[in-house]
């Protein structure tokens, strides 16, 4: 018989600008978790986007009922033991912390991680095209360049992933994970 690593579920919402490596660092950060036999999911904004949100747009509105949604998915899935990777822009403070206040109104631990990319360096990755789109004049509402990105006062932590491998920003989070005795 095999010990059970797995430890409490939790949510990790690691937010930031278009192309600051969250999905990346989520990714990275899934493969170690799930080497050491936690059980894990990644909810990627962008895929869960067209699937969970399909049909909401870009407006302030529209973008805090995405992240809720996926908020809510999150903590249902890390109230069952899933340690939940969430790498969601989330622009605005009052939406990550209604996603806060669910997981804390559930007992389900929930930490923020900041992901702050610097815009020029985003704006360099490019990973979709949608910082040369908006340039270009052809995408109006790009985060953190024509519309608000709210950055975290206080997360959990804070990331300047463009000094460090994606690999050691994942080992960051993964400490602080078995910091709060969660990994």
């Amino acid at each position: 018989m095999t010990a059970d690593v797995r430890g409490p579920g939790a949510t990790v919402w690691l937010t930031g600008l278009p192309s600051a490596g969250k999905s990346t660092i989520a990714l990275a950060l899934a493969e170690r978790l799930s080497g050491e036999d936690h059980r894990v999911e990644v909810l990627d904004g962008d895929e869960v986007r067209g699937f969970l949100s399909a049909g909401l747009g870009f407006s302030p509105h529209d973008r805090h009922t995405n992240v809720t949604r996926i908020g809510y998915v999150a903590e249902l899935l890390a109230s069952h033991g899933v340690l939940v990777l969430a790498p969601v822009i989330a622009p605005y403070a009052a939406s990550r912390a209604a996603v806060a206040q669910h997981h804390a109104a559930q007992g389900t631990p929930y930490l923020e991680v900041h992901v702050a990319t610097p815009v020029e360096v985003c704006s360099r990755r490019d990973v979709k095209g949608l910082y040369a789109q908006q340039a270009a004049g052809r995408l109006a509402g790009l985060t953190g360049v024509d519309d608000p990105y709210e950055a975290p006062t206080a997360p959990d932590l804070r990331i300047e992933a463009h000094t460090q491998t994606p690999g050691e920003s994942a080992a960051a989070v993964h400490s602080l994970l078995r910091e709060r005795g969660i990994a």
